[in-house]
């Protein structure tokens, strides 16, 4: 594993091994499975229950790094900035057409969360971010993925939407930009319009303590 991989990565093999801030985990052994674009992973590790046991577990991690995922709003207006686009895996999983609406989100890469959220938003939705807020860090699907996503929410204006957005064609991006008001996408997340998690997270969080809540004196 220290021959680089078709994106350059070594040591995939390594990841986990020699962990140690919990007492009660111990790492056995890691086999790689599968290292497309990201990578699977199988551990082993020896697990101390509650009544003092040791067991010993194997698990299966999707490893694709973590990402970072924005809610662009204008108050003035009462509208809020999403994509929308084909996404395989929900349309193999029940999804009337895999068009999924969604806040524009991406992996880090080698950038910090911030930087990448600014990316995202000039790729996919062709508008330069005012100031950022810090919103929450969620693992998203911890039982298998070890993604840990990063929110951020920002305010913009018509002036600031100055690309095309659509995302990267090279990277087989075709994203459409939704420019909705705040109630209808809020709505969406309850009629199944919407049914993105990070979305619906980040539409509530605006709902309840963000920028459209009875506090901030948005209708």
């Amino acid at each position: 594993m220290d021959t680089p991989d078709h994106r350059g990565r070594t040591g995939l093999d390594r990841a986990g091994r020699g962990l140690d801030r919990n007492p009660d985990v111990i790492v056995r052994d890691v086999e790689l499975t599968s290292q497309g674009w990201h990578v699977l992973r199988r551990t082993t590790f020896d697990f101390r229950r509650r009544d003092g046991r040791r067991v010993t577990q194997q698990r299966e991690t999707y490893d694709r790094g973590n990402g970072a995922v924005v809610l662009p709003y204008d108050t003035e207006r009462g509208r809020v900035l999403l994509t929308r686009q084909f996404r395989y895996p929900a349309y193999v999983n029940d999804h009337p057409d895999g068009m999924l609406i969604e806040a524009a989100a991406g992996l880090l890469d080698a950038d910090d969360p911030m930087t990448a959220v600014r990316r995202e938003s000039a790729e996919e939705l062709g508008v330069d971010l005012g100031p950022l807020t810090h919103v929450l860090d969620a693992y998203m699907s911890p039982g298998s993925v070890t993604e840990r996503l990063h929110f951020f929410a920002a305010p913009y204006t018509p002036a600031d939407m100055t690309g095309a957005g659509g995302g990267v064609e090279e990277e087989g991006e075709d994203i459409e930009v939704l420019e909705l008001p705040f109630p209808e996408a809020l709505a969406m997340t309850r009629d199944g319009r919407i049914c993105d998690g990070k979305t619906i997270m980040l539409l509530q969080w605006a709902a309840l303590e963000g920028p459209f809540a009875p506090a901030a004196g948005a209708h």
